[in-house]
Order: C-alpha cells, then structure tokens, then sequence
C-alpha cells in the first residue's frame, strides 16, 4: 500500500503552514494559480494573526504514492487539535526555526509525538533567514533526537529548498498503514458542520473498507446514518469512490442534531458489534468566562450562535445562566486566553452580535463550613469569606526556554505570580531551561506578557495541568454607585487583595464614562471596602445665560443644581458600555 500519513509539529510561528503550502506546490496539489498563502488556513483570522487555529487535512500525490498531511496548531492553547492529528497519523515532522532554534513548545509536541510511537523527521526550516544559526541548531535537533547531525534537513518554506528531499525521506521513513480486513472501522479526529449537508466528519479508516451509501453509525453515540458521501482533501473536499484501510478523509453524514458526532468516537459499518476504538484527549476547559447579550432581546440569537459555533468548535463548552444586573447568559468553557478572545472574535463577525464578556476565572473546589463540597465555575457563585473551610485549584507545571542573560529579569516575576522552581537545566551554551509550578490563575494574570517583556521576547513557554492543590483566595466584588457589578467580580490571592483592589478600582475610574450625578468606585473584599475612588459627574452650565446682576441669582440655580444631582445619585442608575467590560478584562 503506496499511503504514507504525517504530520508537521513545531512551536508557534516556525515555518508549518508556509512548508505546507509549499508541498502542496511541489506535489501540483493545486493549480498555482489558486495557490495563496497559508492555504490550509481557512479562517480570516488565522490569515490575520498568521497562526493555526483549526488543523486541516490535504491528500497529496508524489512518486505514486498517496501522502496525507495534517498542519496542526502551535499555539499551546490548542494542544487538544495536535494530540487528534497525532492519533491518526504514522510520522511527524520536528521542524525548528533556524533564527530561534528549540523552543518550548517543540519538545512537548515532540513529547506527544513519541508518547504515540511516531517515526520523527527532524527539519530546520527558515535556513534562507539572514540570522538563521542552521549548523548551532542542527546539534541542538541531533542532541535533542540523539541522531547524527546529517540525519537533520534543511528546508525553507518560502523558497521551497529542501522540500523535494523532505517528500522523499517521508516516502522512506514514515511506516505504512497496517493493512486490515474485514469490518469498516474508523477513528473520528475531527468534524465540521454544513447547512446543507448536516455533520460531516474527518475520519482516519482504520479496518475495512467505505462507500457512498453505506449503512453507518457512531458507535458511541448509538446513532445510525447513511453515508451521502465519500471523499479525501485536495485541500478542498474532492469525492471518491471509497476510502479504505489506512486512509484519511471525511463522510458527510447528512445529520443536523447537535451532540452526536464526537471527536474520538468510532464510525463503523451498521451491523458491527464491538466495542469503540479507543478516543483521543478530551479537551477540558482550562479558562471560564460568562457571555451576554448587550439587549436581551438578542438572548435568543446568542444561543443560536453559540451552539453553531459548538457544531465547528468541539472544545467549546456553555451553559445557561443569569445575573441580577446582565440578565440572561451563558457561561462558557475554553481551552486558554487565546482560545476565548478567538470565540468572542467569531461571535461578533460571524453572527453580528455585541456582547459583553465578564472577566475570565478558572474553577474552584470549595468545601463550606457546613460540609458541603461544591465546584464553583463563576466569580459571583464563590461564598462569602465566613462560610468557606477550604478551596483547591487547579496547578500547572510551566517550562520555560530562555536566555541565561535575562534570567535575572524573570525571577521578580516568579515571585509575584507564586512560582515555585522545581527544575532548572542548562540548554546548549546560553540557554537555560526552567521547570516552575504554579496556580492557573496566576498563569492567566499576564504571566506569559510579562515573561515576554522581561526576555525581550526570547523567551518560550508551555505548560500541562496538575493536580489541585489547597489555595488562599477571596472574592473581590467591584461596586459602581454601591451597586455590584457581577461581570466585575474576580476570584484573587488574598495576599494581594489590596494593590488588586486599588488597580481595578484607578482602571475603572479612567474607562467609566462620567454619568449625570457623582459615582462611587469601590473594591470590596473580606467583608470590607478596600479601595474608593468618585467619578466626578457632567456638570452643565447653568449659569451661562445669566448676564450680570446679583450672585444670589446664581446661588440659587447652583443650588437646584445640586439638588437634582442629589436626587439622581439616589434613583439613578449607571450605564456601563460594552466596551468598558471588554477594556475591564484585557
């Protein structure tokens, strides 16, 4: 069987989309005339940002042989999309960036590839760079793999160099598919959803053999369909006759239900009768943040788009909820910071709506005084101080690359985020790799900014979960005219609840539009109020038409001046724009 099947992993920015475009180029994939760049990248914002959000799939032929790539994610939040590609794929391409060489992340994609027993290709990308450093980090790849140095190639995905030897020592190296009979079994890694043609799935056939019109059905989700079509990825979806053993493409199921189609489920023939291969990493929400509608009116619109955007995005998680102040909403789950600023990014340009996103949290397991041990997924949902015994949160182990010389510069930073060092290791000749542990939340408090600024960007990041551990935390409330707000309310180290307090009470003081009547600013925590801060109000004129004449005449228009505001701070309610809430989490 002529089918080699392999994937490109690397950190973030090294080269995978632009190599990619240049395989499908070399192996006339696509006419050159609808070649463009990143075109494996469908989104406008993967162009935009120039990274990989969603992976995708293209079938190529060179030599006689079928080779099917997956371009994976880089970005760390979206580790779930490489761990499906890795399932379904025999090889992996290690490519390093000649200019930056080993990152972070390159050797915990590397980790996940040999955990799968995946053959590596190791490639240094990016060698026509003018600071590319192609011989120092071709030893660090040999050390790194512990294989000899002329064992690493040298490609450029812009020029297209070394990309005939690439294609070459994939044919070579990368195993053929084992070659099963009998019963059609497949592994879902992966699934889209069409208006018109329902669920369709992106599958990796494991066993047997599929055609359009066969009886299926999801094995774990207990539901049968027929196949409407068969076919592989050109990159676009191209029909075929059938795919068999070995093979990557999709099946469009003609299924419009929500919730049946499953990233590791199995698709199989209709009358098989065993048990469902085994799955994938479920992707679990690391990072939580509440949704509403600016106008209620568009509730109903808001829960449209979301479970739209649930059928083309697998990791995306929400429920319903409401607020005393925001009304009705939904609280959402996501994968990291990138992966909710992406989410909201899509709501507002694919379906239209403004809303407003309160400030984002992670979840808390908190043992009452009464013995009652509950999960608490919102800020607002969080006890009092005196009602709570115990809370545990969640962990995670970071590893950090960067060099020696800004090591001094980073340690300020992991003191003031809770870091404990656990492992530090020398890195070629002046790099240091650090291993810290640390509390999620503090990970989310601009952990990865301020580690970038402190390196002058050298610095590279990637971290896994861990166990909880016990925390000591409270909830602040923030109070606009004594009144609080929900989608202000955080979860924060009581350590540092008072500069906390301070900095969201000065930002929302500079953000919040002035209102008609002067407006307290208050931090409260542990039963008190922390930091006040008075929103000076629009003040009209009202002495302006008055020419001359006695200043008790401006007295007394002063004085039903202040009378009014008066009464309006005491009925009054404050408008909070949009994009106050939006500035409030940034």
């Amino acid at each position: 069987m002529k089918i080699r099947n392999f994937t490109i992993i690397a950190h973030i920015d090294h080269g995978k989309s632009t190599l990619s475009d240049r395989l499908i180029e070399f192996t006339n994939t696509l006419e050159k005339r609808k070649m463009k760049d990143q075109v494996l990248d469908s989104m406008d914002l993967e162009r935009e940002r120039g990274i990989t959000i969603k992976m995708q799939p293209v079938t190529m032929e060179y030599k006689g042989y079928h080779l099917n790539l997956i371009d994976t994610p880089g970005h760390i939040d979206f580790s779930y999309e490489v761990s499906r590609a890795l399932k379904a794929v025999e090889g992996s391409i290690l490519l390093v960036d000649a200019t930056q060489g080993i990152q972070a992340q390159t050797m915990s994609v590397l980790e996940m590839a040999r955990s799968f027993g995946h053959t590596i290709i190791p490639v240094v990308n990016k060698i026509d760079s003018p600071n590319a450093r192609v011989k120092e980090v071709k030893e660090e790849v040999s050390k790194l793999l512990s294989c000899s140095v002329g064992d690493v190639l040298e490609t450029s995905g812009k020029t297209g160099a070394g990309v005939p030897e690439l294609l070459e020592e994939v044919i070579s190296k990368v195993p053929t598919p084992k070659e099963e009979g009998g019963v059609f079994k497949s592994l879902v890694f992966d699934f889209e959803y069409s208006n018109h043609q329902g669920m369709i799935v992106y599958i990796r056939v494991l066993s047997g053999s599929v055609k359009k019109k066969d009886n299926l059905s999801f094995v774990m989700a207990g539901k049968k369909f027929l196949a409407n079509e068969v076919g592989v990825f050109k990159p676009a979806p191209l029909p075929v006759g059938s795919l068999s053993c070995g093979e990557i493409g999709y099946i469009v199921t003609g299924i419009k239900e929500a919730g049946i189609a499953s990233v590791g489920d199995t698709v199989s023939s209709s009358d098989y009768r065993g048990e469902a291969l085994s799955g994938y990493e479920k992707p679990s929400p690391m990072v939580w943040a509440s949704i509403y509608p600016e106008s209620q009116d568009d509730f109903d619109e808001l829960k449209r788009a979301l479970l739209k955007l649930e059928l083309t995005d697998s990791s995306l998680t929400f429920e319903e909820e409401s607020s005393g102040i925001l009304g009705r909403g939904f609280r959402c789950g996501f994968l990291g910071m990138l992966h909710l600023e992406i989410a909201t990014e899509r709501l507002k340009r694919e379906f239209g709506l403004t809303i407003v996103v309160t400030i984002p949290t992670i979840t808390y397991d908190i043992k009452r005084k009464n013995g009652k041990v509950e999960t608490v997924y919102s800020p607002i949902a969080f006890p009092d101080e005196g009602d709570v015994l115990e809370v545990m949160e969640p962990w995670v182990s970071v590893k950090i690359l960067l060099p020696t010389d800004y090591l001094e510069m980073v340690m300020p930073i992991f003191y003031e985020h809770e870091c404990n060092v656990v492992e530090t290791d020398t890195f070629g000749d002046d790099r240091i790799s650090l291993s810290v542990e640390m509390p999620l939340r503090e990970l989310m408090r601009r952990f990865f900014e301020r580690i970038k600024t402190a390196s002058s960007g050298y610095a590279s990041i990637s971290y896994t979960l861990l166990p909880n551990k016990k925390a000591d935390v409270t909830r602040m409330d923030l109070l606009v005219a004594e009144e609080p707000v929900p989608a202000f309310s955080r979860i924060v180290a009581k350590h540092s609840i008072q500069e906390e307090g301070e900095k969201a009470v000065e930002k929302l003081h500079k953000i919040l539009p002035r209102q008609q009547f002067a407006t307290k600013i208050q931090a409260r925590a542990l039963g008190r109020i922390i930091s006040s801060e008075t929103l000076k109000p629009l003040r009209k004129d009202v002495t302006g038409h008055l020419y001359g004449g006695d200043i008790t005449r401006k007295r007394k228009l002063w004085e039903k001046q202040k009378k009014g505001k008066k009464r309006l701070a005491e009925t009054g309610t404050v408008h909070i724009p949009t994009d106050v809430f939006m500035k409030m989490i940034q």
